[in-house]
Formats: structure tokens, sequence, C-alpha cells
């Protein structure tokens, strides 16, 4: 059974930059969609970015678009997301999923359940 693992959390002040890691084991075959998920005390859980990994396609949310980097080491069989100019509404879980899909189907998958694999998340905290 495959497993992910997130980690980079932390907490940082405002302006500042953290770098999230998902390693991804066990995994019989490929992920082909990788995506990055957030959710924030009393709220649902949203997307932040996606990453078609046969062909390295990104996407993200508008909320962070110019902010946030996704990228992969397929060597590695890790995702990251850098995360720049943090915000105090940054703040949140986030967590890693995983879908195996074509890049439509990456494109398109903007909701939690979307994605059949999940880690345990790693909390980002943004202070003013």
């Amino acid at each position: 059974q495959g497993q992910l693992v997130e980690s980079g959390g932390g907490s940082v002040q405002a302006g500042g930059s953290l770098r999230l890691s998902c390693a991804a084991s066990g995994f019989t075959g490929s992920n082909n969609c990788m995506g990055w998920f957030r959710q924030a005390p009393g709220k649902e859980r949203e997307v932040v970015a996606r990453i078609y990994t046969v062909y390295g396609n990104t996407y993200y949310a508008d909320s962070v678009k110019g902010r946030f980097t996704i990228s992969q080491d397929n060597a590695k069989n890790t995702v990251y997301l850098q995360m720049n100019s943090l915000k105090p509404e940054d703040t949140a879980m986030y967590y890693c999923a995983a879908d195996r899909g074509s890049n439509w189907r990456c494109y398109t998958s903007t909701t939690p359940s979307s994605f059949n694999y999940w880690g345990q998340g790693t909390q980002v905290t943004v202070s003013s």
C-alpha cells in the first residue's frame, strides 16, 4: 500500500518562505497527479496546487499564483511546494494528495474527492 508523507511545515512571519515536501513510497504505479491542499480550522479543505508528474504541467489556485511553486523530483518520488511571500491567511494544515489519471483529470481535480491518496498533513502557521 502506498504512502504519502509531508514535511517542511512550521511557523514563519508574514513575507517569509517555507518549502513543503511530499515523499511517496510503496506505490506499485505512478501517481500521475500530485496535489497540495490546505485546511484551516472550521473551513473546508481547498486546493492549492497540482502537478501532472508525467510532463510537469502545473496548476494553481488563484490565491497562491505568483507566490507558490509546485515542483517534482521524480528520481526521489517527491513533490515540493515552495511558498514565498506567505500571508497570515495561508495558515492551515497542508496535505499532499495523489491520483492516477490524465493531464485533463489533473487539471480539473480541484476538490479533495478527486484524489484517492492522502498524507497526514503538515502545519503551516504564518504570523503577522
